[in-house]
């Protein structure tokens, strides 16, 4: 009922203005009616004056006598008349349409513009008459000028052909403050055609924007001479020749209005003719008019709603009863019922129904319930099953752990093998011969010798070093720290071969820091898998950087070793399956389980790694351990 009383004064609202927009064009046709008729009129006197007996005797010589034309001008209520022999006519039909209409033998009459100059050739002082001082007004377009000096005029102009005499009689009315005009415009648009009576509105001439003869009122007893029209209607009606029919603001209040354009002899838009009523009036009339549907409204709900409570009283309660009870069986109260509700109808019968269905509800939920724990003791045992089969799968991991390792010290070894274990003993003795031989004189190459002992000691380090990596241990993940400065170290010395042969640069910054909570063995088999990882992903020469630092993981410290190459970078789908047992890039190559046993490793120890593509190219993988309790 609410949205059909909006649907209604809705379209009550939208009909009743459309009534007064109609209204309101009605009342712009009449006027413009007017002032056709008077540029009509005006035009039939002049060409009566001009073809009368008593105008071919008013010539003294080539032009009437004046008297006689101040006295036809009187009687013609014009406000200029004069007459223009032939030659100058033609002078003057080069600047006025209505001028060269009469040349070719018809009375011309139109709305012109005269300019100042216009008007001060002409007698009766009408350049004075015609200045308005322009008044600032509110919504009104951006103007400098300080008032309109030009005046608009119905331009009339009839021809002369006498005996003897031939040429233009030209007249006009000026339309500025022309204050009779414009009542007589709105006495005769707001005359109530049925009771005599005059409607209150409004009418008003522009020039351009500027009122120049009105009836609108600017104070109770001063006309709105020199206020201008909305920027939204100049632009509508002035310069895009549109009727406005809506509401306008008017000077200092709202109307409902019509605006019509008006153009000149030249065809150009000049001005406007306006009429339009107080909107206020109607406003009240539409508010009161809702008041009085809204109290309507409302006496009818107080009479009708105790007849409607009391006939749904039947209906409703029974609904409610059953929402309540579905309220309690979504709450997991399958006893709830809904009982006797006292009606034989159908809704009585949709309640016994649903009582039945929840007893059906009730019962299969106590099956359920008995399978779902015959199902959990089965899980149960499945579950002891699989407990005993990752026991079996973690042992297999351990084995291919220590497998991975050896895979890796095959690699190193590979490399290094020719340069140290062949070589050592041969340049090992051939340095003491050298000294045995040389006795004293050693002396002179002691440095030479020196550096020799010194590279000598430095395979014997990498040796050490390949067999610490290679001493099995327990991979019990507890129980040891790492000064992982020390093993990124060990790392790189005993990659070194790799790095060299693909021409890879090396920067590492591994200041000392607080040990981590990792066996040093197991770290040192993490750090050369990453870096082994990154000499083939580079193919290549190519820059790698080793880092170390502190840094807070939930609250716990710790160290990070973050190992980052120039290569390619990691494709984006390999990234989910990068730590995945078996997982590789290089088919036909490597086990692929080096990444994978590396995030074991580190995961044991309560670490974590993880790899991403670094800014400007390349992967970099970072491994983040807790630091080893102090002591």
């Amino acid at each position: 009922m609410p949205f059909l009383l909006l649907l209604g004064m809705t379209r009550w609202t939208g009909d009743y203005d459309k009534v007064l927009a109609a209204n309101v064009q009605s009342d712009l046709r009449i006027a413009e009616q007017y002032l056709s008729r008077l540029l009509a009129r005006t035009g039939d006197e002049l060409g009566g004056v001009a073809g009368s007996l008593a105008f071919s005797r008013s010539f003294a010589g080539e032009v009437p006598d004046p008297p006689t034309l101040a006295e036809r001008r009187a009687a013609l209520g014009l406000d200029f008349l004069y007459y223009l022999p032939a030659g100058q006519a033609a002078e003057a039909a080069a600047r006025w349409p209505v001028i060269a209409a009469a040349l070719q033998g018809r009375t011309g009459t139109a709305i012109d513009v005269f300019p100042p100059a216009v008007l001060a050739a002409l007698p009766g002082d009408l350049q004075r008459r015609a200045r308005i001082e322009l008044i600032e007004t509110r919504a009104a377009l951006p103007d400098t000028r300080m008032a309109e000096d030009r005046g608009m005029v119905v331009h009339a102009a009839a021809p002369v052909d006498l005996p003897g005499h031939g040429g233009v009689l030209v007249g006009g009315i000026l339309l500025n403050a022309n204050l009779g005009f414009i009542d007589a415009i709105n006495a005769l648009v707001y005359l109530n055609p049925v009771t005599g009576g005059a409607r209150q509105g409004t009418a008003t001439l522009f020039l351009g924007d500027v009122r120049i003869s009105t009836n609108v009122r600017l104070f109770e007893d001063v006309r709105a001479l020199g206020t201008r029209v909305s920027a939204e209607v100049s632009r509508a009606v002035l310069d895009e020749g549109r009727t406005w029919l809506d509401r306008a603001f008017v000077v200092n209040d709202w109307y409902v209005s019509g605006y019509l354009p008006l153009d000149d002899s030249f065809g150009r838009r000049v001005g406007m003719l306006y009429v339009g009523m107080l909107e206020a009036p109607f406003a009240r009339a539409k508010r009161d008019a809702y008041l009085w549907m809204l109290a309507a409204f409302a006496g009818v709900l107080a009479l009708s709603v105790p007849v409607f409570l009391a006939l749904a009283k039947g209906i409703f309660a029974p609904l409610e009863r059953m929402t309540a009870t579905m309220r309690k069986v979504g709450q997991g109260d399958l006893a709830a019922r809904i009982g006797p509700v006292g009606a034989r109808d159908e809704i009585g019968e949709v309640a016994a129904h649903f009582d039945g269905l929840l007893s059906q509800v009730q019962d299969r939920d106590r099956k359920l319930r008995a399978w779902a724990e015959e199902l959990e003791d089965r899980v149960e045992a499945r579950t002891a099953e699989l407990r005993d089969a990752n026991a079996r799968l973690e042992e297999t991991f351990r084995q291919l752990v220590m497998s991975e390792k050896l895979a890796s010290i095959g690699e190193i070894t590979a490399g290094v093998a020719h340069e140290i274990n062949n070589p050592v003993a041969v340049i090992q003795g051939n340095v003491e011969v050298i000294r045995m031989e040389l006795g004293s004189d050693a002396a002179l190459v002691e440095t030479e010798l020196s550096l020799i002992d010194g590279q000598v000691a430095r395979m014997q380090s990498i040796v050490g070093k390949l067999l610490t990596f290679a001493r099995p241990s327990d991979f019990s993940g507890s129980g040891g720290t790492a000064d992982l400065a020390a093993v990124a170290a060990d790392a790189l010395l005993l990659s070194e071969h790799a790095l060299g042969r693909a021409g890879i640069e090396v920067a590492a910054d591994l200041p000392a820091l607080p040990h981590a909570a990792i066996d040093a063995g197991e770290m040192q088999q993490v750090a050369i898998n990453l870096i082994l990882n990154a000499v083939q992903a580079m193919a290549g020469p190519g820059r790698l950087e080793l880092s170390l630092a502190e840094e807070m993981r939930d609250g716990a410290a710790g160290i990070v070793l973050r190992i980052r190459d120039s290569g390619p970078g990691i494709a984006p789908e390999a990234l989910p399956s990068l730590f995945d047992p078996f997982f590789t890039t290089r088919r036909g190559e490597g086990t692929g389980l080096g990444l994978s046993i590396s995030q074991s490793i580190v995961q044991r120890a309560d670490g974590i790694i993880a790899a991403a593509n670094a800014d400007g190219g390349g992967a970099v993988f970072a491994v983040w351990l807790p630091a080893a309790p102090p002591g």
